[in-house]
């Protein structure tokens, strides 16, 4: 009875210590800023050091183009995406469209201004910075300051002209989306 009792107290303190561990670490990486790898030819993207990381999503959708006879060339219509938890692409968290805004399932929004682009990749989308310009609700997205486009695959124009005018063309691309949060001092 006696050795019961001292196994019991032994993971009791072990749950204690478990829990003061985790809540110690999470204290730590509140505080220090993650770090985003940025080639540098996209130093420029990088989010100013008053702001931290909260969320960190995977789009997969299409970016939505329309020939333009008259120059010649595609023009970019919109974006249509979801936006997943992880980057298998399971667990869907929201959706993004142009504008571009991006709506998370818990209701809330955020719109964005473009700030900086770059392409690292000449076969995908750029790489932007943008400011987050109205955030509405709760959720997810409220008070975001900046979002990041980044590891983008595909999504750039077709390289054959279009057949007529206003022909429509959906290309499939991936990207993952930084949003970002006013740094809380401590």
């Amino acid at each position: 009875m006696k050795y019961a009792i001292k196994i019991k107290k032994m993971m009791v303190y072990g749950v204690l210590a478990c829990a003061v561990a985790l809540a110690i670490s999470n204290v730590s990486l509140a505080q220090s800023r993650p770090s985003v790898e940025l080639p540098e030819q996209c130093s420029q993207i990088q989010v100013p050091e008053a702001n931290s990381l909260a969320y960190r999503v995977y789009g997969l959708g299409i970016q939505e183009y329309s020939w333009d006879a008259t120059s010649s060339s595609w023009v970019a219509g919109g974006i249509l995406a979801n936006l997943y938890s992880d980057s298998n692409y399971q667990g869907q968290v929201g959706t993004h469209h142009g504008g571009p805004t991006w709506i998370s399932n818990s209701g809330g929004l955020v719109t964005g201004e473009q700030e900086f682009e770059c392409s690292p990749n000449a076969n995908s989308l750029p790489w932007l910075r943008l400011r987050a310009d109205e955030v509405d609700g709760v959720g997810m997205f409220s008070d975001t300051t900046y979002i990041q486009r980044l590891n983008t695959s595909g999504g750039n124009a077709p390289v054959n002209p279009g057949t007529y005018d206003g022909e429509p063309v959906s290309v499939a691309y991936a990207a993952e989306y930084l949003f970002y949060r006013a740094a809380r001092i401590r």
